[in-house]
C-alpha cells in the first residue's frame, strides 16, 4: 500500500477545490476528483473518509489563510478598541464577501437540510474563529472597556452587525459587489452601533 504523504494530500485538496468550484458540492465526486489526482478511488478514501469530510477541509484550508490576518488583529495590545474592531471587521467582511466564498457558504446551506456538512463545517472552523473574537472581547471587558456581559453572545451580535450590510445582501445576489470605501463606512456603521451597546462610556 501506499505510504500516505503531505505533498499527496495537498495535491488531493487543490484538485478537489477545482471540482467542487466548478460542480458545486452535490455535482462533485469521489469518482472526479480522483481522476484529477490520477490515483484511485481506494486512495482518495485513505486521505478523507467521504465527500463530506473532503468539503470541509477544502473550505476550511482556504479560510484559514484570509481569516488568519482579521483574527491576529485581535491579538495585539489595544490603545484604539474601535479602530481595532473596524480593522477586524474590514478584512474579515473583505473575505466574507468575496465570491468564491460566498459560493462556498451556498454549498454548504444548500446541503445542510441533507447531511451534518453544515454542523461539520461550523464546528471545524467558524466556531475556532467566534472562540477567539469572544476571546477578545472578554479581555476587554476584564480591562473595562467594554461592559461585562456574556462574551459569545457579544460576539455573535458584532457578526450580524457586520453581516448586516455586507455579507447578507451579496448572498442574496442584491449587491453584486461593494467598493472598498463602501465597505469601510459599513464597517464603521457596524461597529459604532456596537460600541453603543457595548462600550464603558
Amino acid at each position: 500500500m501506499r505510504v500516505k504523504t503531505p505533498a499527496r494530500r495537498e495535491a488531493i485538496l487543490a484538485a478537489a477545490a477545482e471540482v467542487f468550484k466548478e460542480m458545486g458540492f452535490e455535482g462533485a465526486s469521489m469518482a472526479e476528483i480522483s481522476a484529477r489526482i490520477g490515483g484511485s478511488k481506494a486512495t482518495l478514501y485513505s486521505y478523507f473518509k467521504s465527500k463530506e469530510e473532503l468539503f470541509v477541509e477544502v473550505t476550511h484550508g482556504e479560510a484559514k489563510k484570509q481569516m488568519e490576518p482579521a483574527l491576529a488583529a485581535l491579538d495585539q495590545e489595544v490603545d484604539d478598541l474601535e479602530l481595532t474592531l473596524r480593522v477586524f471587521g474590514e478584512k474579515a467582511a473583505a473575505f466574507l464577501c468575496q465570491e468564491s466564498t460566498l459560493q462556498t457558504h451556498r454549498m454548504i446551506v444548500a446541503e445542510s437540510g441533507r447531511s451534518d456538512i453544515g454542523r461539520r463545517f461550523h464546528e471545524q472552523g467558524p466556531k475556532m474563529g467566534l472562540e477567539r473574537v469572544a476571546a477578545f472581547l472578554q479581555k476587554q471587558m476584564a480591562a473595562g472597556r467594554l461592559r461585562p456581559a456574556d462574551p459569545m453572545l457579544a460576539t455573535l451580535q458584532l457578526c450580524a452587525l457586520l453581516d448586516c450590510e455586507t455579507v447578507k445582501p451579496m448572498m442574496l445576489g442584491l449587491e453584486k459587489s461593494i467598493s472598498r470605501p463602501r465597505l469601510k463606512r459599513m464597517v464603521a456603521r457596524a461597529v459604532e452601533t456596537f460600541l453603543a451597546a457595548y462600550a464603558v462610556r
